[in-house]
This record gives structure tokens, sequence and C-alpha cells, in this order.
């Protein structure tokens, strides 16, 4: 099984390639340039230097949010047009599902957190069990101080990861009574790798679908009409 997987969710671009058990390639630029101008050059890349044609991929597999309203849509379509062009199907990985597999095997319970900005953050807590990564809640945008409150429910330490970490690492230190940790940078941000293995899950359980039925899952509706509605509500007061 060939599976070439695309992560554009957040402000990192990665692309990977999973052959069986193997990822044979990937290729992750957090930089200047957007996604719309990395992410194929980076199929290109790997595609040539693991020598797997397009032809030979089963499947296409794509971070399907939360995240990056701009950075989704362009993961979507390419993953759709490459997906349609080949004739293959679609795997779509929910964004914290595969960043949560950026650390494995842990006894604590795993917290990515992606930030939303406006001191939220995209977040679902995670535990490894008998060697699954099982979902503890649903994926969620909420505050900070709520992923704080819930973080602290739990009996176990919580290991945090994400974009968020960077942002909100002081804040969580000062509430964390001792029972909050943090990965190291590497862990932080998205890896297409991640989401292959997630994938390669999904395939085995049928989770593919057709390209046109993938939508990615934004959570929250896009700031520009978050503020266009609150700007109505005003108007109907006065």
């Amino acid at each position: 099984m060939k599976i070439l997987a695309l992560d554009t969710s957040g402000q990192t671009a990665s692309a990977a390639i999973l052959e069986d058990d193997i990822i044979k390639a990937e290729f992750s630029l957090h930089h200047k340039l957007t996604h719309s101008q990395t992410i194929m050059p980076m199929i290109d890349e790997i595609c040539r230097r693991a020598e797997i044609s397009p032809k030979e991929l089963d499947y296409i597999a794509c971070a399907a949010g939360p995240g990056s309203f701009t950075g989704l849509r362009i993961g979507a379509a390419t993953a759709k047009g490459l997906a349609h062009g080949l004739g293959i199907t679609v795997l779509p990985v929910p964004t914290l599902d595969a960043l949560a597999y950026n650390i494995c095997e842990t006894d604590d319970v795993i917290c990515p957190i992606m930030d939303a900005r406006r001191q939220q953050v995209y977040t679902a807590f995670y535990l490894w069990e008998n060697g699954f990564l099982v979902r503890l809640t649903e994926h969620a945008a909420m505050s900070i101080q709520d992923v704080a409150l819930q973080a602290k429910s739990f009996e176990k330490r919580v290991m945090f990861l994400g974009d968020g970490v960077p942002v909100y690492r002081q804040y969580l230190e000062e509430v964390s009574q001792g029972r909050f940790r943090f990965c190291p940078p590497h862990c932080n941000l998205q890896r297409a790798s991640s989401v292959a293995v997630v994938a390669k899950r999904m395939a085995a359980e049928k989770k593919a679908i057709p390209p046109h039925a993938f939508v990615p899952d934004y959570l929250r509706k896009p700031q520009a009409e978050r503020e266009r509605e609150a700007a109505l509500r005003e108007e109907s007061k006065s």
C-alpha cells in the first residue's frame, strides 16, 4: 500500500509517502512561503526522490482540520485534484489526531493545542491504550483557560504539544501545579508522516471517500464571517 499524505493545516507545509510500514520520504517547511507555493513542489520532490510514480499511489491522505482556513482549503483542493486525476480515493485525517500521533506510547494524557487566536485553541485529549491512541474528548475550539481546567480533571499528567505551546506555555506553567508537561520543539508542528500513519489505519477501517466528498472540518466559522455576524447583531440593537 502506498499513501501520499499532506498537511497544510498550520504554518508548516508537509508531504510524506508511506509504503506499507515504511515512511519512504517526508518534506516539511515552516517558513515564509505560502502553502500554495510549496505543497506541489514538495509532492514532486518526494515522489522523484522515493522513485514512486503518482500512478502507483493507492490513496491520498490529507489533514482535514481543524486549522488555518486558507491552509485547509489549499490542502483539500490539492488532495481532491490529485485523487480525481489518479482515480483514487481520499483519506480525511483529523488534524488533531495526527498531531497527537507525534507522541508515542506515553502514560500521560496527550493534549495537542493549535493556536486559533483570541485566546482560543483547537484541541482534544488522547490516551494510549493497548497500543492504540484513543481520543477521550471531541475536537473543540475553546479558550486556553477551559483547556487548563479540563486538563486538571484527569488523574494523570497531561502532555501538551502543538503550535499553541509557544503561545500559551507561560500561562499553562503558571496554573499547572506540576501536572503539565510540554513536548520539545520537534514534536510541536504538524507532520505528514503522522497523517500517513493515521490514514493507514483509516484505510483498513474502510474510511476512504471519493474526492468530491472531501470537505474540511473548520470547527468554527471564518473570522470575517464571525465579525460580520457580530456587526449585524450590533446593528439590530441600535
